[in-house]
């Protein structure tokens, strides 16, 4: 019983306002098969007891894995039996704090993998409503799609009908912190925000748009997370775009 959870890179990301304590965006996210973590389920040597994530890096206690599961339980209380004899086992390789979204991605194939193995038969679109009480981009994950444009606090995503392009990607080793870049883009470069932002950019294919755009003019968040970690400029070759709040960077090949 496992699940692989696969990475996201966003082609364009802008903001577009601001919503309670969240930003608006409007952006391109694009899955990436090729790097994934992988979700199973394991009998536990001696069942019983709660819920147990075992994750070959270190996490903290409360994450979207241990959020998951608690709002899970209140739809489906059923679940808890399972998780009296199987631990949930996590092996890592979307790296944090690198803009692919790898917490959120876990989180919805956690989502389906409950789904599927305790038959609970929970429609998709309620297991995205679950994915967003978790993470803005979780619902993005939830649904699978290979290609989509996002916008509001996460919540609108239209699939995009496209064959996605082969991007190579670059994980300096820079831990982007998402608040910080995201007080860095308020203090910063609030004033330049567009409620009209990247709206002509929807029906663009992924791949026209990275050779038609600057990276920094396809992200907001580029300059800000540039502005809180200046050591990613050392990284950031010609033609590389950033991956959400970073810090990877990819090209197109």
């Amino acid at each position: 019983m496992r699940r692989d959870a696969p990475a996201k890179i966003n082609i364009f990301l802008k903001i577009t306002g601001t919503r309670g304590g969240y930003h608006e965006l409007r952006s391109r996210f694009v899955r990436v098969d090729s790097l994934h973590d992988t979700l199973s389920l394991e009998k536990k040597r001696t069942p019983g007891g709660g819920f147990e994530l075992v994750c070959d890096t270190p996490l903290p206690e409360k994450n979207t894995l241990s959020t998951a599961y608690a709002l899970l339980k209140e739809e489906a209380p059923g679940i808890e039996a399972l998780f009296k004899e199987y631990a949930l086992h996590l092996k890592k390789r979307i790296p944090a704090g690198a803009g692919l979204g790898g917490g959120s991605s876990d989180a919805a194939a956690f989502l389906h993998l409950c789904n599927e193995v305790c038959s609970l038969d929970i429609p998709t679109e309620r297991l995205a409503l679950i994915g967003q009480k978790i993470g803005a981009d979780v619902p993005f994950f939830v649904y699978g799609y290979e290609s989509a444009n996002v916008e509001g606090i996460g919540e609108v995503i239209v699939p995009y009908e496209e064959r996605a392009p082969n991007v190579r990607l670059h994980t300096p080793p820079i831990h982007c912190d998402t608040a910080a870049v995201y007080k860095a883009f308020r203090s910063s470069f609030f004033d330049k925000m567009d409620p009209d932002a990247a709206k002509e950019w929807l029906d663009v294919p992924s791949g026209e748009l990275m050779e038609s755009l600057e990276p920094k003019e396809a992200n907001d968040l580029y300059p800000a997370a540039l502005l809180r970690y200046p050591q990613l400029e050392e990284y950031a070759e010609s033609g590389m775009f950033l991956s959400g709040s970073g810090s990877t960077l990819f090209e197109k090949i």
